[in-house]
């Protein structure tokens, strides 16, 4: 039986940025999904802290304009895991925390940054990378639960979706 392909989608995924019980969900999922035979690679996006851990990765997808810039999506691996990084320095290289400011205050664009990463991953599992077409989509929270939108939309074959809530 051939090894099932699944992306999952998320803001945080433990070591590499955190604010709660999300990212180290995310970051635990790869290795038991492996046991299971599931191939797991996970899209997050190019935070500075991300993209120091990482390196510079390999740009596997580019965008124009994604939601305002230019953007592309790197592929990496840490510790045999296989990780996608959304880089799009006008949504996310900015000073403060994930999700708000240095000012404490949630940043005004969350929903329309997230928007971008949901479509970024929806056009992975409608296949636009090379060599890697997921069985599942597996959308995390809310910053990712437009990607099975954008799939169904799309009017096209698409994977299997899941979003969970944490």
């Amino acid at each position: 039986m051939s090894m099932l392909r699944a992306l999952a989608i998320a803001s945080e995924m433990a070591p590499f940025v955190k604010t709660g019980g999300l990212a180290d969900v995310v970051g635990a999922l790869p290795h038991a999904l492996a046991a299971e035979n599931i191939e797991l690679r996970t899209l997050i996006p190019g935070y500075p802290d991300v993209r120091a851990a990482l390196g510079a990765g390999e740009t596997v997808l580019e965008f124009d304009d994604l939601f305002g810039g230019p953007a592309w999506i790197h592929a990496a691996r840490h510790n045999g895991i296989a990780i996608y990084t959304l880089i799009a320095p006008h949504l996310y290289a900015r000073e403060g925390g994930l999700y708000t400011g240095a000012d404490g205050a949630d940043y005004p664009d969350n929903a329309f940054r997230f928007a971008a990463l949901a479509w970024a991953g929806a056009q992975i599992g409608l296949g636009a990378l090379d060599g890697f077409t997921p069985d599942v989509v597996h959308a995390h929270d809310w910053q990712a639960a437009l990607a099975p939108a954008y799939m169904h939309y799309a009017e096209r074959p698409r994977p299997a979706t899941i979003v969970s809530i944490h």
